[in-house]
């Protein structure tokens, strides 16, 4: 695992951010996905970053996991605010078993049902409100002046596949088992598994197993459902112009699926705009999938995880 003195080697080689994965501190939910990682561990990672010079610190929490309690959760909630770090990503946990092996270990009756997951991020949401932390979207926070939130209120924050970004729109390249990069207007995975990935290099290949090029609706959608996700509002006649296209009649079908959204209060829609409201800010990913192209197949939707 990683401990101060691997983070300080990485700062002499110019690494200048760091995102720590803790999932949740409550000895029984680690036990329960086997994943062991003391307060202190992290503790010793995050203060050796600060120390080595890195710009940024971030840690991950996910909620939804096996075992867990609000009152649990709340007790990891106090360890992170301790821990001080510039952002804080919420998660919620997607259990696809059937798509990823080792989950096939936890047991389905030890997850929280719906109402507990929606009282997690509650009380996430509630939590790291009160420390200082502003909620960006899309289950992430960040401290009143970090450059996320600065760039938000600005109207320059973007998005890509890793999440909230002041440098959205640029290549990504992605080194290690199953990372994913992005060159241009495609994208690209590295094998998920450690032979193939080595295998690749060894014969001096570069280890990537798929790629997805766009097309010219897949650049049209990415943008829209990038505004949503980062502003919370999009301007129909300017997209429109920007795109050459008639807003209204080209997402006809996507504009009816917003409709139930609009009726509970998450969007509204007028002829110049979609804005969401303070509602709907907690449910982007709802508003999204209204624009997203590729979830018109029922066949595909096993493979996607539960909203909240």
């Amino acid at each position: 695992f990683a401990d101060g003195a691997y983070i300080r080697n990485l700062g002499e080689l110019g690494f200048n951010r760091i995102s720590v994965g803790i999932q949740d501190f409550d000895p029984a939910v680690q036990k329960a996905v086997n994943r062991i990682q003391s307060f202190e561990q992290t503790r010793e990672v995050i203060e050796a970053a600060r120390a080595s010079g890195f710009r940024s610190a971030s840690v991950d929490l996910i909620y939804g996991l096996p075992l867990q309690s609000v009152d649990g959760f709340s007790r990891t909630l106090d360890q992170v605010v301790a821990l001080n770090p510039d952002r804080v990503a919420v998660y919620g946990y997607a259990h696809l078993p059937e798509m990823f092996k080792a989950q096939r270990q936890i047991e389905a009756a030890d997850l929280p049902d719906a109402a507990t997951r929606l009282a997690l991020f509650g009380r996430a949401l509630e939590h790291l409100s009160a420390a200082g932390y502003v909620y960006i979207g899309m289950d992430h926070f960040a401290k009143a002046s970090d450059e996320l939130v600065l760039a938000q209120r600005a109207g320059t924050l973007q998005r890509n596949f890793q999440g909230y970004s002041t440098h959205g729109d640029c290549d990504i390249v992605g080194l290690g088992v199953s990372a994913i990069g992005r060159i241009g207007d495609s994208y690209s995975q590295n094998a998920r598994d450690l032979i193939g990935y080595y295998a690749a290099l060894d014969a001096g290949r570069l280890p990537v197993v798929r790629g997805l090029a766009l097309d010219e609706d897949d650049v049209i959608r990415r943008e829209l459902i990038n505004e949503l996700m980062c502003h919370g509002t999009l301007d129909k006649q300017a997209f429109g112009a920007r795109h050459r296209l008639l807003f209204d009649e080209y997402f006809v079908r996507e504009r009816q699926r917003l409709q139930p959204l609009i009726e509970d209060g998450l969007v509204l829609e007028s002829p110049r705009e979609i804005r969401v409201t303070s509602r709907g800010r907690l449910l982007l990913r709802i508003i999204a999938m209204c624009f997203d192209a590729y979830l018109d197949d029922a066949a595909q939707a096993p493979r996607y995880s539960r909203v909240i």
